[in-house]
């Protein structure tokens, strides 16, 4: 008994586990995804072009909140340390005390947005991983191209490299994340 189906029994998805050009019937994830002509191949190339992109976004959003929680600490401390030495006596001969360290903890609803964000950018970088593995050299080039664009847009570089001061000479002072070669 036909239960219905989208395709006629003609139509099948075309499945090469090995690099392939394919264009009419290829399909990507699932058979709903099959490629009928041209113009959704190019549709699909342009959607995976801007998914890349969006990881590339949900990448550098991850690493601007984390900046963003960490520079509110800091100037949490800050406004603290200038209380307690208003607070504190005047007159008081005692020697400032040397450098400190104090550990920051994101508070659970900052660790839930932290993972949220993680989550979201490894979903989307498993879900390219798995159109890739269709080993369609269009669409491998169109994650290639997508990456470089997304890096480019979203990710511009900018570090704060201190010059003189008791610091060494020309030490940059902020860390640069590698992205992962794979998934995120």
């Amino acid at each position: 008994m036909d239960h219905g189906s989208m395709y006629s029994g003609n139509e099948t998805c075309t499945h090469a586990m090995t690099w392939n050009w394919n264009t009419i019937g290829t399909c990507f994830l699932a058979e709903t995804w099959r490629i009928e002509n041209e113009g959704s191949f190019a549709a699909s190339c342009i959607g995976v072009f801007v998914l890349v992109i969006c990881l590339e976004f949900l990448r550098r959003l991850g690493r601007e909140y984390d900046s963003f929680i960490l520079r509110q600490f800091q100037q949490h401390l800050a406004a603290q340390a200038r209380a307690s030495k208003l607070e504190g006596s005047c007159c008081s001969d005692a020697p400032a005390p040397g450098p400190q360290i104090v550990t920051f903890r994101a508070t659970p609803l900052q660790q839930l947005i932290r993972s949220t964000i993680h989550a979201a950018a490894f979903g989307v970088a498993y879900i390219l991983m798995l159109i890739a593995m269709a080993f369609n050299g269009y669409i491998i080039i169109s994650i290639i191209v997508g990456a470089g664009v997304g890096k480019f847009l979203s990710d511009w570089m900018t570090a704060k490299v201190v010059i003189g001061g008791g610091e060494q000479p020309g030490k940059v002072a902020t860390d640069l994340d590698e992205p992962s070669v794979c998934c995120g």
